[in-house]
């Protein structure tokens, strides 16, 4: 079930995924409005939104002509549907053009609060706190009532789920809910009151799942994640004034930005493309110089952007790991699937002419190797998922200076699909190949596991002291779950996941 929940959201971008779900709940809002359970007219909610997506679509077509890029129309159309549901709805001509600036706010703060292609801060969340404390419109979180918090509750489910930011989520609203009703305890209230008001009353599941996970605005480390929603969670909680500027959710979230930001990658990425060269009768590998110094660790990887003509519902961003070592400064590389029929992402980097200059926005991840090189490991691989392994056996190798203690289960549909075989062979490492056929003359120290999925018992068989190794398991999200499932069943306890969503 989790296997088909991960390959069905990994069809839809989180562009088009964010699209739905707060379409969906404005849809919802409006249904709510009609039947006399908000306080808005279906009239005012209709107008506010109609207002937003005009305001942001059309200035952000307007910045991106100003500062020479392209449009992206779906991160517009978030950003309006963002900016309704945090400023107060309203049918006043005065009250729909203040709305209007807030969207055009938001949009400008895309181009201007940025560093080098990197956001500092959540557009809503600036357009908010600039439209508030010039006093010109004020946020009021509409959205956050008990009539509606039943679907907020489970579209922040979904987009959490997707983005791999549970934990993260999950951290700021036990921590803000907790603080917020001991709050109105304290005041007087019951206890479940206080807790239904938290919940019900303040957007603490909304920013969580909307705003706080915003891709562009959070550090690359999981931990560090964690320390920024706890910092937003306390921001957002405790009551303070100074002068004109006054607690409130989007303050939280703009401190949250800064912090986050002081601990990524500062600065937008620019690479100049090399080449690509054929990897299997499916896959290639695609080479590029960065024209700056890129910081990664082995196993991480970065996001990148294609803006092109006829987009599909893939989008124009994808997330690849990095497979080049981490100390060449002179060569970026990312291996990709490209089985037919590819999304127009894949058909526009194939067709990449050598000189090219493309665009990264994001360096992060946690698919990292322990620091003790005498640690004994075991991989696992579905097809692509073999990425991440590369560059750090290759790092594991220079750095140990001897073989280092891994053994590799490497799943592919056929031995045609063996990717990187030969920088397997140089890191020295046991490779145990999972296919429907036996593979005709493998490596030394290869061997065929046999056909069909690996199962506890295989794996056991194969690797005798399986239970005392970390595992390491990369590939698309069927793959993942159940090698984890098997690794589990043959005792391993430390266990570590990559999958690769939408692949």
């Amino acid at each position: 079930m989790k296997s088909r929940l991960d390959t069905l959201l990994g069809r839809v971008t989180m562009y088009r995924l964010m699209i739905v779900v707060l379409g969906a709940i404005a849809a919802i809002a409006l249904v709510a409005s009609a039947l006399g359970q908000l306080f808005y007219t279906p009239l005012q909610l209709l107008l506010s939104l109609v207002v937003a997506l005009v305001a942001t679509g059309l200035s952000g077509w307007i910045f991106a002509l100003l500062f020479r890029t392209r449009a992206h129309l779906e991160s517009s159309v978030i950003t309006g549907l963002l900016v309704f549901m945090v400023f107060l709805p309203t049918d006043a001509p005065s009250g729909l053009l203040l709305l209007a600036l807030s969207g055009v706010v938001a949009s400008a703060s895309k181009y201007l609060l940025a560093i080098r292609g990197r956001h500092i801060l959540n557009p809503v969340a600036a357009a908010a706190v600039v439209m508030t404390v010039t006093t010109l419109n004020l946020s009021g979180w509409w959205v956050a009532n008990p009539v509606l918090l039943p679907f907020v509750a489970v579209g922040a489910l979904i987009v959490l789920y997707r983005t791999r930011k549970l934990a993260m989520g999950l951290t700021f609203v036990v921590i803000a809910t907790a603080i917020v009703t001991v709050r109105l305890v304290v005041l007087g209230q019951p206890v479940l009151d206080s807790l239904g008001l938290a919940l019900g009353s303040f957007p603490i599941v909304f920013l969580a799942g909307f705003m706080l996970s915003e891709p562009l605005t959070l550090p690359p480390r999981r931990r560090q994640q964690l320390l920024v929603a706890a910092i937003v969670a306390v921001v957002f909680s405790i009551p303070y004034q100074f002068g004109p500027v006054y607690s409130s959710p989007e303050i939280a979230l703009v401190v949250g930005n800064v912090v986050a930001f002081a601990f990524g990658q500062r600065r937008g990425i620019r690479l100049r493309f090399l080449g690509s060269r054929d990897l299997t009768p499916t896959s290639a590998a695609f080479d590029f110089e960065p024209l700056k110094p890129v910081r990664f660790r082995p196993g991480q990887y970065l996001e990148l952007t294609l803006p092109h003509r006829g987009v599909d519902s893939r989008g124009s961003r994808r997330m690849f790991s990095i497979t080049s070592p981490a100390d060449d400064a002179t060569r970026l590389s990312v291996g990709v699937k490209l089985a037919q029929p590819s999304s127009s992402f894949k058909r526009t980097l194939a067709t990449l002419e050598p000189g090219t200059t493309v665009r990264s926005t994001w360096v992060g991840g946690d698919f990292l190797l322990p620091t003790d090189p005498g640690v004994p490991l075991v991989f696992a691989a579905g097809g692509i998922g073999i990425t991440p392994f590369i560059s750090q056996l290759a790092e594991r190798a220079r750095g140990v200076g001897r073989p280092v203690d891994v053994v590799l289960v490497y799943s592919v549909s056929s031995a045609e699909e063996l990717a990187y075989a030969d920088e397997l062979v140089a890191a020295g490492i046991r490779v145990l190949v999972s296919a429907p056929d036996a593979p005709d003359d493998l490596p030394p120290g290869w061997e065929y596991l046999g056909p069909g999925r690996v199962t506890a018992e295989t794996l056991g068989a194969a690797i005798p002291d399986l239970h005392g190794r970390r595992a390491y398991v990369s590939g698309p999200p069927g793959f993942v779950d159940h090698v984890a499932h098997e690794f589990r069943r043959a005792g391993v306890r430390a266990l570590h996941r990559d999958a690769f969503a939408g692949y």
